[in-house]
């Protein structure tokens, strides 16, 4: 990938481009951003639902847009010019789904820490406690099985158990809704907070697109923006914590799967995160996807299925195992947003995705749904 943005692969993706009322269809091929919009293959849900998605996206006839280098760089918000094209969130009509509390070593460890107070000695004697139970180590601990029943149990008898570890360790995910279609935003847009909020964090974090066929086609980055203080008020405020204006961002391509790019690349993923704020703050994560608890098969299972149908497919968010702690404004205080921070996401396999962070009652309101694309896509015949 070098310096660039994006990934080689076959790359799906949306972009305003001047002259065009509606979104165009995209993908790079030799660096060059090009447009692929077709008549009856005009949305990414289209695509994806024709059962040769990477195939029509690898051959399918094209006009250049220009440089995709140039494309990104277009599409920071501060300074993005109208006049050149720049991309958008590369979902339109699917679902906005995403799962919670997937990977059990950060989640335990945690539970652990807040357990002992501080105190190492404490902390070491439940970790001990809980690997005996499992006998190996808290990766091992597979969600719903008998030794994970065990766990909590145990975790029961010592009154730590909650919400989060019910979700974590027992039978079922955590499957919520984290947009609406046509809410997600993309590469260098603007991502909010919600006004109310004081402690909150970016969730960098592997989406899956997902036919409605319930079929895994291919993968994008995502920033599952989370309002720490809300959510922890209550888990009946998820709504609250998760899905505001400009809260689900995604790019900056999807890349479909092909020969070289696959589930099981996915699976080994090594998630970067880096916010550098306007106050010289910087802080860096990661997260590894060879870590997490449920497998992306079993997420896909638990929200869509013969219990629950999506006609225009979805986007799985797959949780993140990054808890950030890292004092801020100084000893014990952790770590919240500032307004004007970039938080920059990436991968190898998927690129980068980048945006700042802003109010979500300053962010651009999202006024741009399925019914404007719909009339859009009729009146350009491309329906």
């Amino acid at each position: 990938m070098g310096d660039r943005h994006y990934p080689d692969g076959i790359l799906l993706g949306r972009a305003r481009v001047p002259g065009h009322e509606h979104p165009r269809i995209v993908t790079v091929r030799d660096g060059e951003l090009v447009d692929i919009t077709a008549r009856g293959l005009a949305t990414v849900r289209d695509i994806a639902e024709s059962g040769n998605g990477a195939q029509h996206v690898r051959n399918a006839a094209r006009t250049s847009l220009g440089s995709a280098d140039a494309a990104l760089a277009n599409s920071v918000a501060a300074s993005s010019d109208m006049s050149k094209p720049s991309l958008l969130s590369p979902i339109d009509l699917q679902a906005i789904k995403a799962s919670g509390v997937t990977f059990v070593v950060s989640l335990l460890e945690r539970v652990i820490e807040e357990q002992a107070r501080g105190d190492k000695a404490r902390a070491d004697a439940l970790r001990g406690e809980i690997l005996g139970l499992i006998g190996t180590d808290l990766s091992e601990l597979v969600p719903g099985s008998d030794t994970a029943m065990k766990v909590k149990a145990a975790l029961i008898e010592r009154g730590v158990w909650s919400q989060y570890l019910e979700v974590g360790i027992g039978p079922d995910a955590e499957i919520f809704t984290k947009g609406q279609p046509m809410s997600s935003v993309g590469y260098g847009a603007e991502v909010g907070l919600h006004p109310v909020s004081s402690w909150n964090n970016p969730e960098p974090e592997v989406a899956l697109l997902v036919t409605s066929k319930g079929e895994i086609i291919g993968a994008t980055l995502g920033n599952d923006v989370n309002l720490r203080d809300v959510e922890g008020r209550s888990a009946l405020l998820l709504g609250k914590a998760k899905d505001n204006n400009a809260s689900a961002s995604l790019g900056p391509f999807i890349r479909l799967f092909d020969g070289d790019f696959t589930l099981e690349t996915v699976k080994q993923s090594e998630i970067a995160l880096r916010v550098e704020g306007d106050d010289g703050f910087v802080l860096e994560g990661h997260s590894s996807m060879n870590q997490i608890s449920r497998t992306p098969e079993s997420l896909v299972a638990a929200t869509i299925g013969g219990h629950h149908q999506y006609p225009d497919g979805l986007v799985l968010y797959l949780g993140t195992m990054f808890a950030p702690v890292k004092d801020r404004d100084g000893a014990g205080k952790g770590f919240t947003h500032k307004l004007g921070d970039v938080v920059t996401i990436s991968t190898s396999e998927l690129g980068t995705l980048s945006n700042r962070v802003n109010l979500s009652t300053k962010c651009p309101p999202w006024t741009y749904g399925a019914s404007h694309l719909l009339r859009d896509l009729a009146k350009a015949d491309l329906l």
